[in-house]
């Protein structure tokens, strides 16, 4: 499995780099963007008294604000510009991918190639300028009921207050998904993936000062810390392991002449990843559970008792709340692996083109087998979700450690970091490529 962490980085020929002069200005653009993005994320709403603000998300760290405040990189609870982050995009994306499986018209689009796919992120768009402002009305509406030991959050609430926060976390949404599809046209890697991933990365260091402050004052000891490095580096390796893991189903396509020539007869394999769901089910288990803890804490003894029961038992670390965290992230494993792969869709484009599995016949019998074998790999993907997800609960209930290691944001930070790498790679591929031919035509012409 150490080959696996090592290969990440030795894939990049740092020196071809230097060379490939498309690819060091995508590398500039991506930086240049990321850069813009971490000063928005410092640049505050109007009319929000920041040492409030702090007060409260303090008391809230535990909730569901504190998981949105860490993928936002902190801006949530600077309550910043960029305090929804890309969020509402992705939101809207996964409401779309829902909407195509029950949707004839979408259905559709979704089977009319390129442009069925432009007027679906078309859609995507107008869904997250809604989503965006809902949230960000919500915001304003919470902001105005939120009091800490110096008083309340917001300076002058009323109408204004909140159709100015509307505008300005809906504006700054809006500017994260342009800057993010740039980020993918000119730049290197999924933007919105690294606009999220820098956000994650922006906490790391404060939670390393953390640490190592701990051990300086004695609360952890220095052997538990070099045993905390060593864990670090074997779940990374791990997660490295286990994201590029992959069934190969052979896919046979039959030999068929045209004319005097003959076609086909090739074979190929139809790639199915252990983990197909990705970091979906981590994300929408936790905003379930950590829900209710997010409402007591806003009506601490003024709610009913039964609700701050409830979040007493769901509370970070308890039993029932590791149980359910576990349970969640197995239920939408099987329930988003089967609304991203369709094995009667896959099976039928196999029949339309002359493919079939050998050994198995094509259509129906084909579609049961894949079936078959990805329910066998979403269990195995659900149980190493669940042990990566349930990791950082332990650490945390048990040592109080400052900071989340492991969970979804580990889980993006690695996926985010292979796919960027595999784009520079491929980038690096292709510059070779049309060095070659440059050197071929050169030599055709002496």
């Amino acid at each position: 499995m150490a080959s696996a962490a090592e290969q990440l980085v030795a894939n990049i020929n740092f020196s071809a780099i230097g060379k490939a002069t498309e690819l060091k200005k995508r590398l500039w653009f991506t930086l240049g963007a990321l850069v813009i993005y971490r000063l928005g994320a410092y640049i505050p709403i109007p009319g929000v008294d920041p040492v409030v603000l702090e007060d409260v998300f303090q008391q809230q760290a535990g909730g569901i604000l504190g998981m949105f405040n860490m993928l936002a990189g902190g801006a949530l609870g600077r309550m910043t510009i960029f305090a929804l982050n890309i969020m509402p995009y992705i939101s809207a994306a996964i409401i779309m991918q829902l909407m195509t499986t029950v949707s004839p018209h979408l259905e559709q689009l979704k089977k009319e190639g390129e442009v069925g796919r432009k007027k679906i992120n078309q859609y995507t768009r107008y869904a997250t300028v809604f989503i965006a402002a809902l949230q960000a009305y919500g915001i304003s509406i919470g902001l105005e009921g939120m009091s800490g030991s110096r008083g309340s959050a917001v300076m002058d609430p009323g109408l204004f207050f909140r159709f100015t926060t509307v505008v300005t976390l809906t504006g700054g949404t809006i500017f994260l998904m342009w800057l993010g599809e740039q980020i993918t046209a000119r730049g290197v890697g999924n933007g919105i993936s690294l606009i999220i991933f820098s956000g994650i990365v922006a906490g790391l260091p404060a939670a390393i000062a953390s640490t190592l402050e701990l051990g300086r004052t004695g609360a952890l000891s220095t052997f538990f810390i070099l045993l905390l490095i060593t864990m670090v580096i074997v779940v990374v390796t791990f997660i490295v392991f286990i994201e590029r893991a992959q069934r190969r189903i052979v896919v046979q396509y039959p030999k068929r002449q045209v004319g005097s020539r003959m076609f086909g007869g090739e074979s190929t394999h139809l790639p199915l990843k252990l983990n197909t769901a990705g970091v979906i089910p981590p994300i929408f288990a936790s905003s379930i559970l950590l829900l209710p803890i997010t409402v007591a804490g806003f009506n601490a003894g003024q709610g009913p008792e039964w609700l701050a029961t409830m979040s007493a038992y769901l509370g970070r670390g308890q039993p029932l709340f590791m149980s359910l965290y576990a349970a969640g992230i197995i239920f939408f494993c099987f329930f988003y692996t089967a609304i991203v792969f369709n094995p009667a869709d896959t099976a039928d484009n196999l029949k339309k083109h002359g493919g079939f599995v050998p050994g198995i016949r094509p259509g129906k019998n084909t579609a049961e087998y894949l079936d078959y074998v990805l329910t066998r790999l979403t269990v195995v993907g659900a149980i190493y979700l669940t042990a990566v997800a349930l990791l950082p609960e332990f650490l945390i209930a048990k040592f109080a450690l400052p900071f989340f290691f492991g969970g979804t944001s580990l889980l993006i930070v690695i996926t985010v970091t292979m796919d960027t790498v595999a784009q520079i790679h491929s980038h690096l591929l292709a510059h070779q490529y049309e060095g070659l031919i440059k050197k071929s035509k050169l030599r055709g012409r002496r």
